[in-house]
């Protein structure tokens, strides 16, 4: 007799569920005080559409994308969804099939076509898709979907509409750029993408878009390369899931191990942890064999070699058995690229979203808000105007409730504690989402 193990949070399966989009704005039902500076919109990003057709698909990461939006007006709340329009969505759904290959499902020939145009098709190469299911963020005046390809979707922030998809390769020499740009305060959008370099090798290109033009021209046209940095293996480039900013430093950790040693040591890993690795900026040939780290609050260390090399010594800051810390989140505004205290995150269980976590980084202090059969997203800081402490604000995160009368809320929670502001409850399931911003 084969017995089958239920997770006690069976309920999460609902987030990965296919829904509709909206006609028209949801009023949710407000408990609790929406704090008055929020005046503006919360926008996510995420899967909605898990099938087409007869056809699955079969990862997290190629659901089609789906945008989220609560506005906030006078201490009342509105919900509103609606798929992006891209060719990935819009080709499925005509076709009602899997039309363009995406990260974990493979599109086949159309089975309509006769068997010349089926064989020939195998000889185009791969499609890239343009389904932008990952985070929005500003360019200049204007808001784009993206992914991590080099295809990024202009829409419409007010009623959500796709207006254009724009190529970045138009622009820039890049194959495909990641989904977190760093921004700077006067809208300067900082990126990296990889991209074949100088001697036909692998390299990664640091691109730059700049902020709003005083001519109104589209700042993508102004997109161009600063930096090109080759990749530490020739064929082998690593997968760039983000960058750093430290003060006027950028930090690429430009990984070399293979990814099979990579999923072996995660099968034999003890438990998920929060490691921070410091790096040394200025170092001194005639510092071998010591500590190159100063900073008192940290126990990581990095020693440097006879032949330069410098190795690094993590400092754990959250560990717990299969308890993981993800979709980390700092108050960007006024710290990023700067020293910082506080970090927020999506705490994970066996890989379950189930509770709101922050983190000291010097004390490894931290804060956990968690409730029954609710599976949140990841938290946004928004600082509260007049805030003097870095953690003076609020957090915002997506929350579902299977189990609920209304299955899904907004909730809002003093950053300094995570105790509950206010949560807007509707009456209407939201799957899971991936990222997204505040916008004033």
């Amino acid at each position: 007799m084969v017995s089958r193990f239920e997770h006690p949070a069976g309920g999460y399966k609902k987030i990965f569920e296919t829904c509709e989009e909206l006609s028209e704005t949801l009023p949710a039902t407000v408990t609790g005080r929406i704090p008055t500076f929020l005046k503006g919109s919360l926008l996510r990003l995420g899967p909605g559409l898990f099938e087409v057709g007869d056809e699955p698909f079969y990862h997290l990461f190629d659901g089609q994308a789906l945008m989220h939006k609560f506005d906030f007006k006078n201490g009342q709340v509105t919900y509103f969804r609606k798929f992006v329009r891209t060719d990935a969505y819009v080709r499925a759904i005509t076709e009602k099939r899997v039309v363009i290959t995406e990260f974990g499902t493979f599109a086949y020939p159309d089975p309509c076509k006769n068997i010349f145009s089926r064989f020939f098709s195998y000889f185009k190469g791969v499609e890239v898709t343009d389904n932008c299911l990952v985070n929005v963020y500003p360019i200049g005046e204007d808001f784009y979907a993206v992914t991590e390809t080099n295809y990024i979707t202009k829409v419409n922030t007010d009623t959500l509409e796709t207006l254009k998809k724009v190529d970045m390769c138009n622009y820039v020499n890049i194959n495909g750029v990641t989904a977190h740009p760093h921004i700077e305060r006067d809208g300067t959008v900082y990126n990296i993408g990889n991209c074949m370099g100088k001697g036909a090798t692998l390299a990664y290109n640091i691109v730059k878009i700049p902020p709003t033009q005083k001519d109104k021209s589209d700042p993508i046209e102004k997109s161009k390369v600063v930096v090109q940095i080759p990749s530490h293996e020739r064929f082998k480039p690593s997968y760039v899931h983000s960058f750093e900013f430290v003060y006027n430093y950028l930090w690429l950790a430009n990984l070399r191990a293979n990814w099979e040693e990579v999923k072996k040591a995660a099968m034999i890993a003890p438990q998920p942890e929060v490691r921070r690795y410091v790096i040394p900026l200025d170092v001194n040939k005639e510092e071998q064999g010591k500590n190159l780290i100063s900073l008192p609050y940290t126990t990581a260390t990095a020693v440097m070699y006879a032949d330069g090399t410098i190795f690094l010594e993590p400092e754990v800051l959250f560990s717990g058995p299969r308890q993981a810390f993800e979709f980390p989140q700092i108050n960007y505004e006024r710290h990023c690229g700067k020293n910082y205290t506080y970090a927020y995150g999506l705490g994970l269980n066996h890989f379950i979203p189930d509770r709101i976590c922050k983190l000291n980084v010097k004390t490894k202090e931290t804060w956990v808000w968690q409730e029954p059969d609710s599976y949140p997203s990841e938290p946004l800081f928004v600082q509260t105007p007049d805030g003097v402490d870095e953690d003076d604000g609020v957090l915002l995160t997506i929350v579902a409730a299977p189990g609920s009368q209304r299955p899904a809320y907004l909730l809002i929670l003093n950053a300094k504690d995570l105790s509950e502001v206010a949560r807007a409850e509707v009456e209407c399931s939201i799957p899971v989402t991936f990222h997204g911003m505040y916008k004033p």
